[in-house]
């Protein structure tokens, strides 16, 4: 991860630590990503950039040769075909530096991930309704 910020406060303090042609990368997925989920709050979570709307989105950190995309387990699994093309595993897919960003992937995993918290959270209501009945 970023030399220059062992603990950054937020996203933007996150990006900074990098090389410029990393920030250029790491603020096209940030965009990608308020664009597919433009409700969702940004945070850092366990030293890394997140999106939270109910619940946790997607996460991403960069490292010395990709930038780690992770959007859960359940983001994996739906789009493994579109994956496949890069390192993964249950929980995260690896995009090389190298590399442009697939950023309509991107945007497709994260408009499921949004689509599956307000999914979970409408259920979780509903529960909490039902019991007050």
């Amino acid at each position: 991860m970023a030399m220059n910020t062992p603990q950054a406060k937020d996203i933007d303090q996150y990006i900074a630590g990098f090389p410029p042609e990393v920030q250029v990368m790491l603020e096209e997925l940030r965009a990608t990503i308020r664009n597919a989920a433009p409700e969702a709050m940004e945070t850092i979570s366990y030293q890394m950039p997140a999106f939270k709307l109910n619940g946790i989105l997607v996460y991403f950190a960069a490292y010395k040769n990709h930038i780690g995309f992770y959007p859960t387990g359940s983001g994996i699994e739906h789009f493994k075909e579109e994956v496949s093309a890069y390192k993964s595993s249950k929980g995260t897919v690896q995009f090389p530096l190298n590399q442009p960003i697939p950023l309509d992937l991107i945007t497709k995993i994260v408009k499921f991930r949004v689509k599956q918290n307000l999914e979970k959270a409408e259920l979780k209501k509903a529960k909490i309704r039902k019991g007050k009945d």
